[in-house]
């Protein structure tokens, strides 16, 4: 197997760090980029490793490039706080012929509220997390950041474990903070008006729960279609209120 540095970016992330840096235990290095905790997760990751930054958070993409950089091997796997690689995922990776590509997507096993979540888009959900760190950068947008790769990719099977909603009060607050990005990348883009203030959120969860057939996890899937039409309408209001601001001046 290629030596491998695993990343990860954090910040107060107490209750995940330790699982998460567990999980990657085996890996030839472990780099944590913390964005200045105030709870115990630089204390936890410095167990695991001595390679913890400590960097003012100035958003996603630059925590993850500055992670990268720090990053000692050409093949790099990145995590968020609250992912998990799978014992099935470490043996793929073991085995894996890293010839193959320069770029590895893996599918993710998201969790809501503790339930896996196989509707409303959510499954496969393939990332692109593991890769060559001399082809590889990362995309500038505020939210939904990415990686790319500068040559071929391929896919693995076996899932990252990802839980990214475990309370109800949590995810409001990701939602509060994920729309206002999304909402600023957005709003030199698009116009919006009453009438795509009205409908886009109903159409974003008929998406989520019908087309994606979220219906068919029962209460979670319609959580998670409610959210996400929570999420749109946050987004537009938030645009509504940056363009009229700027019509105001």
């Amino acid at each position: 197997m290629e030596k491998i540095s695993a990343i990860v970016i954090a910040g107060n992330e107490e209750k995940n760090i330790a699982d998460c840096l567990e999980s990657v235990k085996w890996a030839d290095e472990i780099i944590v980029v913390d964005s200045e905790s105030t709870d115990k997760t630089i204390e936890i990751a410095r167990r695991y490793t001595d390679k913890v930054f400590i960097r003012k958070w100035d958003g996603y993409a630059p925590q993850k490039n500055y992670s990268m950089e720090k990053a000692g091997n050409e093949w790099v796997l990145s995590l968020d706080a609250d992912e998990r690689v799978s014992p099935e995922l470490l043996e793929e990776i073991k085995a894996l012929d890293f010839t193959r590509a320069d770029g590895f997507y893996i599918p993710r096993r998201n969790y809501f509220l503790g339930k896996i979540i196989r509707s409303c888009g959510w499954s496969p959900d393939y990332q692109l997390r593991l890769f060559r760190k001399s082809r590889t950068s990362l995309t500038t947008r505020q939210v939904h950041e990415g990686f790319t790769v500068d040559g071929k990719r391929d896919y693995l099977r076996c899932e990252l474990i990802h839980y990214t909603h475990q309370t109800i009060s949590g995810t409001l607050a990701k939602v509060n903070e994920y729309s206002t990005l999304e909402a600023a990348e957005k709003s030199a883009k698009t116009r919006m008006t009453g009438l795509k203030l009205f409908f886009k959120p109903i159409w974003a969860f008929f998406q989520h729960f019908v087309i994606r057939r979220g219906f068919t996890d029962g209460v979670y899937g319609l959580m998670v279609s409610v959210i996400h039409a929570i999420t749109k309408t946050q987004v537009y209001m938030k645009i509504w209120e940056m363009q009229n601001a700027r019509t105001k001046r």
